[in-house]
């Protein structure tokens, strides 16, 4: 039996399964309210081989409705996702290890509006699975169990997977060192291929607000958009976004995103806020531990969101003290301060350079290519949040970043 008619008997014998009548009503993300504008973003795909078990977890933006079925020959468990698209940071497909019941885990775009997760497996080698959904965050599981396992007992839960690679420009001049010197990176003559742009916080967590509804997610997210066109319209090097909508991505994941494909360079985008309304400026970050009491406070409110505990302490302390992109780093910020600084200050007046500092922030911890965090400006400074609620302001503050990228890349001897 083909795979779409073996799909079409599961739905018409009920198998389906729907998210809770309740958001059918019109609760807020229901499938059935304006499908234009509901498609939630598929934005993880994690998968777990345990001791008596495989577990296979979609992670959603929204509830979703979905439904599941299988083939045989060739054997397969099917997933399809309705109203939902695929963020770009997902990885298409993945093997698992150490397991010898499942060839290879897929997801696709099936469709405009639907997502389709395959897993091929042999089910010679199955004695049952299940398709689930789990809440807060919504998220889709399947479990698998193999034949020769007890298939008992409820498993551990999970840590995320994600997302796509780059290329970059030809050769231009030689490279220049850094502040510190000829970082290794320089020494062997390394070049960029694919950035990462990541927007700051996302869904249930807004960021810093102001009283007027203006949301740090929101300028995060727009200001990263317009920096993807610049790079994409203007160079050859590969954009790869954290987030595309206004979805939460764990801070320890947007991390793993960069590793994972293996980019060159890491850039976080965020809006300040202090209890001093009167503070405003620009200030760029590079992980490193600070003494200054304003950095550790930013860190903190910036950290908020990790599920990270004080008994992880030491080997998060280890990371940041083994961090071998410090100097790199230093001077991506350094070059990206500077530009948009200059970028910003040539159409406004008081544009205030608050510099480059070293500070522990979660979404640079772990980061194996230099990375940076930009706090473009104050929401809680009133001059500021009237200027970042204008599209002109908010274009500049993209083009001052771009041109400090392009400044570190040229500086490399590569572009």
């Amino acid at each position: 039996m083909s795979l779409l008619r073996t799909f079409a008997a599961a739905l018409a014998a009920g198998v389906v399964l729907a998210v809770p009548a309740r958001a059918e009503a019109g609760a807020t993300g229901a499938t059935t309210a304006n499908p234009q504008n509901a498609l939630a973003e598929v934005y993880n795909l994690r998968h777990f081989t345990h001791p008596n078990f495989t577990r296979i977890v979609v992670d959603i933006g929204a509830m979703r409705e979905y439904a599941s079925a299988e083939t045989r020959n060739p054997g397969r468990i099917v997933v399809d996702i309705l109203q939902a698209r695929i963020n770009p940071i997902v990885r298409e497909d993945a093997i698992p290890e150490k397991c010898d019941y499942i060839d290879m885990i897929r997801i696709v775009q099936k469709s405009d509006a639907t997502v389709r997760v395959t897993a091929d497996v042999d089910f010679s080698r199955i004695k049952r699975y299940q398709v689930y959904h789990v809440f807060d965050p919504f998220r889709i599981v399947i479990d698998i169990y193999p034949q020769d396992k007890a298939g008992t007992g409820a498993p551990t839960p999970v840590v995320p997977v994600a997302p796509a690679s780059g290329r970059a420009g030809t050769p231009a001049k030689k490279p220049e060192p850094a502040k510190g010197g000829y970082s290794m990176a320089r020494q062997l003559g390394l070049g960029i291929r694919s950035i990462v742009i990541d927007p700051g916080h996302g869904g249930f967590d807004p960021g810093c607000l102001d009283g007027a509804g203006l949301q740090e997610k929101d300028l995060t997210l727009d200001i990263s958009l317009k920096l993807r066109d610049l790079i994409l319209a203007s160079t050859k090097l590969e954009v790869i976004m954290t987030r595309e909508t206004d979805i939460l991505v764990p801070l320890e994941t947007r991390t793993v995103v960069a590793n994972q494909r293996r980019a060159d360079i890491f850039v976080s985008i965020h809006i300040n806020a202090f209890p001093d309304k009167r503070r405003m400026g620009i200030e760029t970050f590079y992980l490193n531990f600070s003494s200054d009491p304003k950095v550790n406070e930013l860190a903190a409110r910036e950290n908020f969101t990790t599920t990270k505990t004080i008994g992880e302490m030491d080997k998060i302390i280890r990371k940041i003290v083994q961090n071998s992109k410090i100097i790199e780093s230093r001077d991506l910020a350094e070059r990206v301060q500077g530009s948009l600084v200059k970028g910003l200050a040539a159409q406004y007046s008081d544009i205030k350079d608050l510099g480059t500092k070293g500070g522990p922030f979660w979404t640079l911890i772990g980061c194996e290519m230099p990375s940076i965090l930009v706090e473009v400006s104050h929401i809680s400074n009133a001059k500021e949040a009237q200027r970042l609620r204008d599209e002109a302001y908010r274009r500049q503050i993209a083009r001052g970043i771009f041109d400090g990228l392009m400044a570190y890349v040229q500086s490399l001897g590569k572009g």
